[in-house]
């Protein structure tokens, strides 16, 4: 039996809480009067974020005991997870000839098979109390890709693919699931993937098969692609990218209308870039739309 029964009925469980968009859209939730629990792998790094109300837990979503103890404390006190907003996730850039498949296997047990895990815990307590939000936290790149980044692209394409099958298994139960998709954000996430970009971070399967890094076929190419990026995420305004780039309160926003709406969008873009460029990729023939990203992003 819940422990906590006079709360609201809304414990909300947010994973990658420590900073950006996941702290950001713990504390909105907070604020909405949702009870919220805020995770992280360090929950001695959630001491800002939890003064300010929000409930710290510890939850890796590489390790699947963290995720059960998380989730169990959740269901004892209030007897489900309403809302699951899967935050946690990184970007691995480089380019597909030159990445380690360790990295990449590393990239996915984040960005998608540990999402999957949690959010396979927490449906059987959605679905017994017959309702339920599932958040997934996309990217504009869950729907095009560009170079520098195909590996965690492909991790967004993957959560794309997922939430639309989840979507319509669990309607019948009366679970909802979204998915959130904003262009560049300015948080914390852009400083590793801008060093990855970086000639010195390649790296191959195969040492033998070319030379990576500095004197690898690619090796100006991540030069152009760490400034680029460097300027996106630090608030240039060189590219269309970065006069573009969105806050994580902005995110938050819109995951907040996604949590509290009667019947949510299946699909939420966040700002002007992710909104124009997704419409583009819907509309554009493969050939034109690469002449666009070669116009816009780097490119070997």
């Amino acid at each position: 039996m819940p422990t906590d029964q006079g709360a609201p009925a809304r414990a909300a469980l947010v994973t990658g809480c420590s900073s950006g968009i996941g702290r950001a859209t713990a504390l909105a939730l907070h604020r909405a009067g949702h009870r919220v629990y805020a995770t992280a792998r360090r929950p001695e790094d959630l001491a800002e974020l939890t003064a300010l109300g929000p409930r710290p837990l510890a939850l890796d979503v590489t390790d699947e005991p963290t995720m059960v103890a998380a989730v169990d404390e959740v269901v004892r006190r209030h007897g489900a997870v309403t809302t699951l907003v899967n935050c946690a996730g990184y970007g691995l850039s480089g380019t597909v000839e030159e990445e380690r498949l360790d990295a990449v296997r590393d990239q996915f047990e984040t960005n998608v098979f540990g999402l999957a895990r949690l959010t396979q815990l927490v449906l059987p307590g959605m679905r017994a109390q017959g309702h339920g939000t599932v958040i997934n936290m996309s990217s504009i790149f869950g729907r095009y890709a560009v170079p520098g980044g195909g590996f965690y692209h492909a991790s967004k394409h993957a959560l794309e693919a997922l939430s639309d099958a989840l979507r319509l298994e669990v309607a019948p139960f009366g679970i909802r699931v979204v998915l959130v998709e904003p262009g560049p954000v300015r948080t914390r996430f852009g400083a590793r993937y801008v060093a990855g970009l970086h000639p010195a971070a390649g790296g191959s399967p195969d040492p033998g098969s070319h030379p990576p890094g500095e004197n690898g076929p690619y090796g100006d190419f991540r030069r152009r692609s760490a400034a680029y990026y460097e300027a996106v995420f630090h608030g240039g305004r060189r590219s269309l990218a970065g006069s573009l780039v969105v806050s994580p309160e902005d995110v938050a926003r819109v995951v907040l209308r996604a949590a509290r709406a009667r019947r949510p969008r299946a699909r939420y873009r966040v700002g002007l870039l992710a909104r124009t460029t997704v419409g583009m990729r819907r509309v554009l023939p493969d050939r034109a739309f690469d002449v666009f990203v070669r116009r816009q992003f780097p490119v070997p």
